[in-house]
């Protein structure tokens, strides 16, 4: 007999975790096959550039403004992030990005398969000093 898990949680108050590309991590719910985290950059920050070795992830951009690089397979491009916007980052992306303005940059994220660790994410070149 399968037993269901159902899982129910608030944004908790605190971080719990500094993922690899510096960004503060909120750990909301996770099944077998994906994860849920909420992402905050503080005003005038720039995370790391790194690359996930295996996992796909959606954003929803929900609060906050900023700019995304991102670059696979000779393709790269800059986008405006901003409260409504939602992007991917398919496997083997290369991204990085910065929180502009006066309020933290804050997101929602999927990562499918759930994430695995810290080693996931390779160090990557960005375009800007992180």
């Amino acid at each position: 007999m399968n037993t269901v898990v159902f899982q129910t949680r608030m944004l908790p108050e605190r971080v719990d975790e500094v993922a690899p590309d510096g960004s503060d991590i909120r750990r909301l719910v996770r099944t077998e096959h994906a994860s849920l985290v909420h992402v905050t950059l503080a005003p005038g920050r720039v995370s790391r550039a790194v690359a996930h070795r295996t996992v796909d992830e959606l954003w929803y951009i929900l609060s906050g403004t900023g700019e995304l690089w991102r670059s696979l397979a000779g393709r790269q491009e800059l986008v405006a992030l901003n409260t409504g916007i939602a992007i991917t980052l398919p496997a083997g992306t290369s991204f990085q990005f910065r929180a502009l303005g006066s309020e933290p940059l804050a997101a929602v994220c999927v990562t499918v398969p759930p994430w695995p660790g810290d080693s996931e994410a390779a160090p990557a070149k960005g375009p800007w000093a992180g």
